[in-house]
This record gives structure tokens, C-alpha cells and sequence, in this order.
């Protein structure tokens, strides 16, 4: 979350901000320097964020509001001091915000509530329909859209003559996808089609074909083949194992594995909740037994949801299933009918924006304050303004050339609001900053689409410019953001970059207050959970030797030419990828043992070219940079494994990362064991918690799997480092930073408050 997020959320606290008009003989709350907070300006504030506590008006809580307000406005103070909302940077972040914070008051909120019931009604069934499209641009010249709405009229009265629809559709629909589907579109419900589509589609009768029906894309038929309730809203549970895209074949494998393997235990009916708790790798859910939230059609990956909705039984269980994340084992736990109302209404209002269907909205608006504004046109202007254009404005040239008759005809009015005018240059000027080419349309046609632009235009933005005027709630809320966006940049350079940089002010601050940041008791320990006492003894046996063959890094011989004993080609490529992973990974060690061919065998004396093989192995992995205490020379490997023209040498590479010990063990069984080695305290590994803490090795059982605990040893309670508490430190600092700007603050710029309109405040 982005830190102006924080602080544009306080200046919620404060909105009336300090741009606020005052009226001359208020009384004011409290001055700061020489600026007066008049009452009203508190009193607003305070009750918007308090109003509604019981106890909000008491001496203690108003006198804390008021210290805190006062350090916002000592802040915002300071910024302007600095003349911080005279750059262009923050004009423009200010201006972005407010474009936003409009669009509300730019709407029909009655033609916007009619729309949110009305969608919410149809969320209760699913249509299944088919169509042809006749495509037609929105804004096609009249004779393109009258062909259009022929040939349209035309097919549907082919079908209503006995034509199949399907057959038509694959004959004669601009969709391409009607020549594999013959027009057939699935089940959609509300706000998943273009309105006017899904308009005609709820008005027409199951098996009946619909009028012509416009829109953006051209003329649609509409079939409707099947009405159902909605699916409503389910909740389910899964057990996860992480694979998205891009990872390795290997590890791919593993993950596919593994969720098999839960799925054979889901299946033997082991219980849910542990089998969530031990292997789900969604930690968020993994602890309430793999629970999700509530969830209707669309708001899950497809994929995920088709599974889940597919379960028919409360306690029914879906085999593994892939989405991008992973795979997943889905649980049904309960099913619902769609929601209330009350329940749905923010998420419908906020796709309603951004739907097709909120053009009626805008269209209503616009008629709205094409009153209220008092738009008056001037129609013999109009036409002077619209016979300027010739064909190259269908070409998407044209240019403006005011004519010599009438005179002065830039400065004609074509129409004004609330008396102010618009004449016939800015309108030239906004045509040809807005001209596009177009095919097949009329100059008369193209022109007059651009002057109704032009007016819409000219009517959102005067409504735009005097929101403030019209909307006190709006002003306040722009004086928010106007001074969050202040208090962001200044409490960046003061505070929070200044603790992230100010390394020795940090590091002295964290020497003074040591004593906060203190480590529990903590256990250096590893822990090996086992599927069953078999397997926990073999493990505990390895665990012992420190080191682990790792499977992941399992090396076929290093082939020799059989001349003169020179490494292949492909044995330097294989050796190459060899050293990458040991400079990788610092916990890798290679154990190298030499070959000789059967005709070597015979003669006991040419047994040292094994060794000479496995020392040139290893000077080419030296020569490459691997550490040579890394690499470990073995005496000559087994006869058992040298063939004729065996003139190789074994490659096993080791780790001392307990993970490669489990990877042993998970190659058949990918549940066989589960291992974790570092520094715990108390209650955050149940097995450890089971157990004496000093230093030994236990045993137990945790949800049903065997447990080895082997303690190194405990470390009492004792001090952090900086290193091992430094965002802790660095939030102190911040706190502490700001505390002392404050101060500064106060000495800049005098506080006083007046007392007696307090008091009236808190009697109120």
C-alpha cells in the first residue's frame, strides 16, 4: 500500500482542510501562526468522525481530536511555507484525483438506482441464447445503417418463415464465431453483455427470436433457448499445491505428484482439516481447514469455478484440479441462492459504471443539466458553423479556414450555458483536433456528430468546472486530497525516507531503546515430521551423517574418449551446468570416483588411472572457479559398474540443506516426510512446543504423523540485532521523527486555542 494511501486516509479526518471559506465574524477554534480555524470548520470535522460514538462529546475525546487535528494542520502549514502545491507535479496528481472524485456527481443517481434494482432482478436467471450479427458502426452514416437494419429485417423474417436460425447464423452472421458455434452463446446472466443485447434478450420469450436489437458492434437477432434460476453463491474448501506457470518440469512433476497423493488420502477418507493444516500451500486457508470465502459465477478462475459449481452435495470432493496457481482438491461445503439486495448493491453500482447500460445514465444527466446549466443554442449560427466543412473531413484532414462571410464569423455564438458563450472557432478547433477518417459517411453527417460532441463536451465540463460551487461535500473532499497529497510529500522527506537513509540516526536510536526489541526464548532445532515410524528411523539414521544425496542434482558419469583419455564434449557441458549449481548453492559438496574398462581391470597396475580420471574431473571443476574443498576424490568405483569402455567417473553430489533429505524420501511418496531446520520460539511449531526444551532429540506424534525433534540448543531471552528487527527499528524511527518534527513545528508556528468555544463544543 502506497504511504499516501495512509495519509490522504488521514486528511479524511480533517476534510474541511485549510482552503475552507471562512466567514469573517466566526470565532475561530484555534489559530495557528497567523491563519484562525473557525469553529464550524472543527465542529464539522469532528462530528463527521465522532458523531457517532455515544461518548464522543466528552472533554478527553474532544481535546485529543483537537491535539491531532492541530499537528494536521501544523503539517499542511508547512508545506504550503515551502510553496509544495505550486509545482506542476503536485497540479497534476491533484488533478488526477479530482477527475475521479467527480465522476459520482457527473451521474443520474435516480436513473442509476433503477438500473442497479433492475440488473440485481435479472441476477436471478441465466439465459441461453444464440445470435446474428449484422456489424454496423455505431456511428455509420444513415444510409449504411439503414442497408444494416434492411438485411437484418430481412433474415429474421427468412426465420420466422421457417429458415433455421442455427443455419442462418452460420450463413450469414458478421460474428466469426457463428461458423463453428451457429451463433450459440452459453448461459450469461446480468451485467455480462452489452446492455441493449442483454435488454432484448430478458424481454423475449423462451424459443422466440427478437426484434433487431442495436448496438456498438451492429444489428443482433436474439434466440433465446433456455431460461434457468442463477446458480446463486457456494462455498467451498480446498487443499492446495503451488505450480504456476513457467516452473521447471521437474518441479511440476512433484506438484502433480503430491496432489495425487493427498487426493488417494482425501479418498480413504483421512480427515480433511489435517490433511489441509499439513499440505495445503495456502497459508491464508490452510489453518480452517482449506475454507474460502462465499463466491457466485465469475469470481474465481474459471476453471475452479466450473469444478465447484459441477459438485452437487454438500461434502462432495472434486478430483485434483489445474488452475495457473496450482492444482487444488475442492470440497462443497454449503450452497446458496443469490444474495439479498442489500448485500449486492455496492458491487452492482460499481459494475453498473463501468457497463454499457451507464450511457442511459449519461444521456439522462446530460438532459438534466442541459436545464439546470441553461443552455441556449443559436440554430442560424449552428448552420454557418456546420456547412464549413467539406470532404476532407471525411478523410480526416480537414482544416479550418473561418470564411470572409459572415464577418468576424470565428467570433460567432453557437450556443452558451449559464451565458457564457462558445463560438463558432472553438468548435473549428475542436473538430479538427477530433476529426477521423471515415468510410462510406457524408461530410453533413460526420459535421453534425462532431458539433453534438461538442456540446456534451461543453456541458460536462462547465458542470465539471463548478462542482464546488454546486456541491459543498464535493469541495471538502477535493481540500482532502488537496492536503493529503501536501502531507505525503512533506512526510516523505521528513520521516520516512529520513528513517530508511539516516543510518547512523537510526542505529543510535535502536542503542537507546534496546530493551524493546528482545528475542523469546529460541530453539535451534530440526524437525523431521514422518508418515510412519519406518520412515522416521531411516530419516533420523541419515539426519545423523550431516549430509544428503541430493536428487536433485543427480549426475550421470563423466565420459572419457577412449584414446587418450580427454573429457568429452558432452561431459564438459554436463560438468559446466555442475558448476553453476555449486556456485549456486553453497550447501552443495561432489563426491568423484573413477572407472576403469574391463581390459584395464586385468592389469592391477593401470587401477591408478581411476584416480587419475577422477583428480582431472576434478582440476577442470577447479579451473572453473568450484572451491576445492567442495569436491571430495574417492577411491576407484565398483567394478560392478565398469563395462567395457567404462572409462568414466561417478559423479554424487551431496547437500547439508535438510530439504535434500526429504527430497529423498518423497520421490515414491511425496507425504513420506516433511523437514524444517532454523531458529523457532515458543508456539510457533507444535511438535517442538510438545517437547523439553534442552538440547537432545525427541520423539512425538502431531496430527497423526511421527515427529523428531533433535534441539541443538536454546538460547535464552536476550536482545535483537538491528539486522534481525530492522523494520521494527525503522517504524520507531518514523514515529520518533515525526514526534520531534512536531515539536519544530510548534516553535515555527504558534498555537493558541480558544477554550471558551471548546467548551461549547464539548456541552453541545
Amino acid at each position: 500500500m502506497r504511504a499516501s494511501s495512509f495519509y490522504l486516509g488521514l486528511g479524511a479526518l480533517f476534510l474541511y482542510g485549510c482552503t475552507s471559506p471562512k466567514k469573517a465574524s466566526e470565532p475561530a477554534v484555534l489559530t495557528i501562526g497567523p491563519e484562525a480555524v473557525p469553529v464550524s470548520e472543527f465542529a464539522y470535522v469532528y462530528e463527521k468522525n465522532n458523531g457517532s460514538s455515544d461518548s464522543a462529546y466528552t472533554q478527553a475525546n474532544v481535546q485529543e481530536y483537537l491535539d491531532l487535528y492541530t499537528n494536521f494542520k501544523l503539517k499542511v502549514a508547512e508545506a504550503r511555507s515551502r510553496g509544495l502545491d505550486t509545482t506542476q507535479a503536485f497540479k497534476t496528481e491533484l488533478g488526477g484525483y479530482k477527475e475521479q472524485l467527480a465522476q459520482p456527481y457527473l451521474t443520474e443517481k435516480s436513473v442509476t438506482d433503477q438500473l442497479v434494482r433492475e440488473a440485481y432482478e435479472r441476477s436471478k436467471k441465466e439465459i441461453n441464447a444464440s445470435h446474428i450479427l449484422v456489424a454496423v458502426d455505431i456511428e455509420a452514416d444513415p444510409k449504411d445503417t439503414l442497408a444494416a437494419f434492411q438485411k437484418i429485417t430481412g433474415l429474421r423474417q427468412q426465420i420466422l418463415n421457417g429458415a433455421s436460425f442455427e443455419a442462418v447464423a452460420r450463413a450469414t452472421s458478421d460474428d466469426p464465431s457463428a461458423r463453428e458455434n451457429f451463433g450459440q452463446l452459453g448461459y450469461f446472466t446480468a451485467l455480462q453483455m452489452v446492455y441493449p443485447f442483454e435488454n432484448a434478450a430478458y424481454n423475449t420469450p423462451k424459443g422466440q427470436v427478437s426484434q433487431p436489437v442495436r448496438t456498438r458492434f451492429g444489428y443482433h437477432l436474439i434466440k433465446v433457448n433456455d431460461i434457468r434460476t442463477a446458480q446463486g453463491e457456494i462455498k467451498v474448501a480446498h487443499i492446495m499445491v503451488r505450480a504456476t506457470s513457467g516452473i521447471p518440469r521437474a518441479d511440476s512433476l512433484v506438484a502433480k505428484k503430491k496432489i495425487d497423493e493427498i487426493y488417494r488420502r482425501v479418498q480413504r477418507k483421512e480427515d480433511w482439516d489435517k490433511l489441509a493444516a499439513q499440505f495445503s500451500e495456502d497459508a491464508a486457508s490452510a489453518e480452517e481447514g482449506g475454507e474460502l470465502p462465499w463466491f457466485g459465477t465469475g469470481r474465481m478462475i474459471p476453471s475452479f469455478e466450473e469444478a465447484a459449481f459441477a459438485l452437487a452435495q454438500p461434502g462432495s470432493i472434486t478430483p485434483p484440479v489445474q488452475t495457473p496457481y496450482g492444482w487444488h482438491i475442492i470440497k462443497l461445503l454449503e450452497r446458496k441462492e443469490l444474495p439479498a439486495y442489500e448485500e449486492m448493491e455496492t458491487s452492482l453500482r460499481n459494475r453498473i459504471a463501468k457497463d454499457s447500460r451507464s450511457e442511459l445514465n449519461k444521456a439522462a444527466f446530460l438532459r438534466r443539466i442541459r436545464t439546470e446549466n441553461q443552455l441556449q443554442e443559436n440554430i442560424a449560427n449552428k448552420q454557418v458553423a456546420l456547412r464549413l466543412a467539406d470532404t476532407t473531413l471525411v478523410a480526416g484532414t480537414w482544416q479550418y479556414k473561418e470564411p470572409t462571410e459572415p464577418k468576424n464569423a470565428g467570433s460567432l455564438t453557437l450556443f452558451t450555458i449559464k451565458g457564457q458563450p462558445y463560438t463558432l472557432s472553438q468548435f473549428a478547433q475542436y473538430a479538427q483536433e477530433n476529426q477521423k477518417p471515415k468510410q462510406n459517411a457524408s461530410v453533413a453527417h460526420t459535421m453534425g456528430l462532431l458539433y453534438d460532441k461538442f456540446v456534451e463536451t461543453s456541458l460536462l465540463n462547465y458542470e465539471r468546472d463548478h462542482l464546488e460551487e454546486k456541491h459543498q461535500d464535493f469541495k471538502m473532499l477535493v481540500n482532502e486530497y488537496h492536503d493529503g497529497i501536501l502531507l505525503f510529500q512533506l512526510m516523505e522527506e521528513k520521516v520516512w525516507t529520513k528513517a530508511m537513509e539516516d543510518t547512523v540516526g537510526l542505529r543510535n536510536f535502536f542503542e537507546q531503546n534496546r530493551s524493546k526489541y528482545m528475542w523469546g526464548t529460541r530453539a535451534q532445532a530440526t524437525i523431521l515430521s514422518a508418515a510412519n515410524p519406518s520412515i522416521l528411523a531411516q530419516a533420523q539414521k541419515q539426519l545423523a551423517t550431516g549430509r544428503f544425496l541430493s536428487e536433485r542434482y543427480q549426475q550421470p558419469d563423466v565420459a572419457f574418449t577412449f584414446n587418450n583419455d580427454n573429457l568429452t564434449a558432452a561431459a564438459m557441458a554436463q560438468l559446466d551446468q555442475l558448476v553453476n549449481a555449486l556456485e549456486a548453492d553453497t550447501t552443495l559438496t561432489v563426491e568423484l570416483a573413477g572407472a576403469i574398462d574391463a581390459r584395464e581391470a586385468t592389469n592391477r597396475s593401470n587401477a591408478s588411472l581411476a584416480g587419475r580420471r577422477a583428480n582431472a574431473v576434478k582440476a577442470y571443476l577447479v579451473k572453473k572457479g568450484v572451491d576445492e574443498e567442495a569436491i571430495q576424490v574417492m577411491p576407484t568405483a565398483d567394478r560392478a559398474s565398469s563395462g567395457r569402455n567404462a572409462r568414466r567417473v561417478q559423479l554424487k553430489v551431496y547437500s547439508t540443506d535438510v530439504q535434500a533429505l526429504a527430497d529423498q524420501f518423497n520421490q515414491s511418496n511425496p507425504l513420506a516426510l516433511q523437514v524444517a531446520s532454523r531458529k523457532f520460539q515458543k508456539g510457533e511449531n507444535k511438535a517442538l512446543d510438545q517437547v523439553t526444551w534442552a538440547p537432545g532429540t525427541y520423539t512425538t506424534t502431531v496430527d497423526g504423523r511421527t515427529v523428531l525433534v533433535r534441539i541443538d540448543k536454546v538460547e535464552p531471552a536476550g536482545p535483537k540485532q538491528l539486522n534481525e528487527t530492522r523494520g521494527a527499528v525503522i517504524s520507531d524511527y518514523q514515529n520518533h521523527l515525526e514526534k520531534e518534527w512536531v515539536k519544530e513545528l510548534r516553535q515555527k508556528y504558534p498555537v493558541s486555542v480558544n477554550q471558551t468555544e471548546v467548551k461549547k463544543l464539548i456541552k453541545k
